[in-house]
């Protein structure tokens, strides 16, 4: 830290300034996505927005009189202001998440080691948040994420096989709009039939309410009851004594969880992350068919040859930018590096089934 008996340098003064107002714009972020929550997380919000407020204080008293005239928070952190204050949703935490991971202060000789832990903590904390949004988005969200960009590759990748064959404009457009249902139906009835077998299974794993019914007729001297809780996952002494307890030997009710639930309980849904069958079979439906349009609006457009196959290439490339950084922001990813990724995995696979419509079709003609 500078020395309180040397004036800091014109470029410390301007450092600590732009670190002032981006302390000052991650305050009010978290306050902003504070309103927007209820109970322990706008409590966890306003602490991460009390901490930077510490930080802004110290940047303060370095300062002094040169804090001079307020300056403009980083770009950065001037979106994230805008979208907390617009939307508040699980991915402007993944990006406060990244901002976080991104802190200048493990470098910066004029920061404390507090506050460099703090700036780590923060990341977790933000971590923390984001991973609670990212659960409830997982099961619906992630079927109309996949199933949109699964619709765009595969849509993409047969218009460009067959119309590199020279099939006519009419015969390319007939083949996107059935592949388009074909892949939408095919996703929804699969995505459907996957999530009801996730949910199922997981519910056959659920503890059920038959040791409360069944341990009063059950032999004391023999006591099978451990065994449900030893194959429940209990350490054999737990299982001695939570069968103790079950039979009415103690009075505690230490450890419920490997026994008791009630019906009532049946109202709570213990599998939200898996997402609903029917939501995520609607959703990955929906979205495919989003996605597989894409392509097929060149030639709807009455569009044809070489123009339709690169217009549809361009639109197709936004799409799957856009849908990298979506999955990259709910992973907590870097957004540029997976839209990348899968711009490069679509754009690819369109590129390979274009080369084998060439290959067919000369050899057919």
């Amino acid at each position: 830290m500078t020395s309180p008996d040397h004036s800091p340098s014109r470029d410390d003064v301007r450092r600590w300034r732009q670190y002032l107002a981006d302390e000052r714009g991650e305050a009010a972020t978290y306050r902003d996505l504070a309103r927007r929550r209820t109970g322990e997380e706008r409590e966890i919000l306003l602490g991460l927005a009390d901490a930077e407020g510490r930080h802004e204080a110290h940047w303060l008293a370095l300062l002094g009189h040169e804090v001079g005239r307020p300056l403009r928070p980083s770009l950065r952190n001037r979106i994230l202001g805008v979208l907390a204050r617009r939307f508040g949703s699980v991915f402007v935490l993944a990006l406060a998440q990244r901002a976080e991971g991104r802190s200048p202060y493990a470098t910066d000789p004029s920061a404390t080691s507090a506050m460099v832990a703090d700036e780590q903590i923060h990341e977790e904390v933000v971590r923390g948040l984001a991973t609670r949004g990212r659960n409830r988005l997982s099961g619906n969200f992630r079927a109309a994420v996949f199933g949109a960009n699964d619709g765009l590759v595969s849509n993409l990748a047969l218009i460009m096989g067959i119309g590199a064959t020279g099939a006519s404009t009419a015969f390319i457009l007939v083949s996107g709009l059935a592949g388009l249902l074909a892949g939408a139906l095919s996703m929804g009835a699969g995505e459907y039939v996957s999530v009801r077998s996730q949910r199922e299974l997981l519910s056959a794993t659920r503890p059920t309410q038959i040791t409360l019914t069944a341990a009063k007729e059950l032999d004391i001297a023999a006591n099978e009851l451990a065994l449900v809780y030893r194959a429940r996952g209990m350490t054999p002494a737990a299982a001695e004594h939570r069968a103790a307890e079950r039979l009415g030997l103690y009075s505690c009710d230490c450890d419920p969880s490997f026994s008791l639930r009630p019906e009532a309980e049946d109202d709570v849904d213990e599998h939200e992350a898996v997402g609903t069958g029917l939501g995520a079979a609607a959703s990955s439906f929906c979205f495919f068919a989003s996605g597989a349009i894409i392509p097929v609006l060149p030639y709807l457009a009455g569009l044809g040859g070489l123009t339709a196959v690169v217009v549809a290439c361009v639109l197709v490339g936004l799409a799957l930018l856009a849908t990298g950084a979506v999955v990259a922001l709910l992973s907590g990813a870097s957004p540029l590096r997976l839209a990348l990724r899968q711009l490069a995995i679509g754009l690819g696979a369109a590129g390979v089934t274009y080369l084998l419509g060439l290959l067919f079709g000369t050899s057919i003609a």
